[in-house]
């Protein structure tokens, strides 16, 4: 790490502020044990369902569909086993579950069986799983389900324990295949999943399959946790997706704050949700929904989740136009954007962060002759870091930014754009985030 890096993190301020169900079986079906641990729980003991990880579900662009013969004319993945690798953030020892998301298919979403198992050697983007470690998963003690347009499915409770800070691998077969030209998926998925003919979800192994850096239709995994255990999801763009990160890596920037939070006493029951799609903005759509309207999906409705951090609106101020009047509107319509988040979350009794935005001087899809863009930024920041409407407020902005030329990021933490982190300046990110926040 540079050394004004190091001096840079050190400085790197943070102001806290005033801190405002069962699955059914079908009748004569014999629920499974994790499904009986769950329903013993749900009644004593505080146990609760938390989501240990997520996807931000979102239309699936061209480029980002199975490649051929996956993709047909409006049929997607026919008679296809799809395997993907996932990293939960805490564990699960009495039993996880799934959510799949058909929250953009063109028709229904017909699963015809799922199954889980620990990847081998516990890596990311493997398509080989553990041996004996397969475990068949249910939907209201059905192997098969249809998922409508627009709706999600959550799996019954699965016998499986899964380590804190582990890999999983979720095994989908699709005999029919999805009859639209529309999925819902997870581009920026930087893990690679496999693709392979047949139902392969009992295999240990898919040889010849086919890589793709994607995941579709998986949206969360939950496990029932202990009343200590809560979830922190993250509101972002690309910054937060990862764009810059080593794909199979996990180094995203919360992926590094959750490996620290892992690591210590006070903090260890903490899942951090990463809920951010790269081009996603606060106020107008752009690659998924927009901020405000996904935010009762992928906040509110997220299970366990007790904090909130807001880390978007470079976006929206880069594709603003760069007049004084847009800028002006942009910088005012965040801050109504904020305000708003921030209500509507603590209705909910949760806490809200708020992160600074990043600079990005010299980005040439972002150019700024005149300087308006990052007058914008300097104002909503000033706004995040002195209104006090957050609970909390975290300098990312001061823990990267260059003090020689502060419109711009360090010139050795970006990944050439000017804009985008490498893992390292993502580690900066996840270091400016206080463990105090989470206690």
């Amino acid at each position: 790490m540079a050394p004004a890096a190091v001096g840079l993190l050190a400085a790197a301020l943070v102001t806290v502020g005033s801190a405002v169900g069962a699955d059914r079986a079908p009748a004569g079906a014999e629920p499974s044990a994790a499904a009986q641990t769950a329903t013993a729980h749900s009644g004593t003991g505080g146990r609760h369902w938390v989501n240990i990880w997520t996807a931000m579900p979102q239309l699936t662009e061209p480029g980002n569909m199975p490649p051929a013969p996956f993709t047909q004319e409006n049929l997607v993945l026919d008679d296809t086993t799809l395997r993907q690798t996932v990293r939960v953030a805490t564990g699960g020892d009495d039993g996880i579950r799934l959510r799949f998301s058909n929250a953009f298919g063109g028709a229904a979403l017909p699963i015809t069986a799922v199954s889980v198992a620990r990847p081998l050697g516990g890596r990311a983007g493997t398509d080989a799983v553990e041996p004996g470690s397969t475990v068949p998963v249910t939907f209201s003690g059905r192997e098969s389900i249809s998922v409508p347009v627009g709706a999600q499915v959550v799996s019954d409770p699965i016998d499986l324990r899964v380590a804190a800070g582990t890999d999983l691998s979720v095994s989908v077969y699709l005999r029919d295949g999805q009859a639209s030209g529309a999925i819902t998926s997870h581009p920026g998925s930087r893990t690679t999943s496999y693709l392979l003919a047949g139902d392969h979800t009992g295999d240990e192994a898919l040889p010849g399959a086919t890589p793709v850096d994607h995941w579709y239709f998986l949206s969360g995994v939950e496990a029932l946790s202990g009343r200590g255990t809560s979830a922190t999801a993250v509101l972002g763009d690309s910054l937060t997706d990862g764009r810059g990160s080593t794909t199979n890596g996990n180094d995203r920037w919360p992926d590094q704050l959750q490996d620290r939070l892992l690591s210590g006493r006070a903090t260890r029951d903490v899942a951090v949700l990463n809920q951010a799609a790269g081009g996603n903005r606060v106020l107008d759509d752009g690659l998924g929904p927009n901020a405000l309207a996904r935010l009762d999906r992928d906040v509110l409705a997220t299970s366990g989740v007790t904090r909130l951090i807001v880390f978007e609106g470079v976006n929206d101020i880069g594709t603003a136009a760069a007049t004084e009047e847009a800028q002006r509107r942009v910088t005012d319509d965040l801050i109504t954007a904020y305000d708003q988040i921030v209500e509507r979350a603590h209705a909910q009794g949760i806490e809200v962060y708020g992160a600074t935005l990043l600079p990005f001087g010299n980005n040439a899809g972002y150019d700024d002759p005149a300087g308006l863009r990052e007058e914008a930024r300097l104002a909503v920041n000033d706004w995040i870091r002195h209104s006090g409407r957050f609970d909390a407020v975290i300098d990312f902005d001061r823990a990267v930014r260059d003090p020689a030329h502060p419109e711009r990021l360090l010139p050795d933490v970006h990944d050439g754009d000017w804009l985008h982190l490498t893992p390292e300046g993502y580690g900066l990110l996840a270091a400016a985030v206080p463990d105090r926040l989470f206690r």
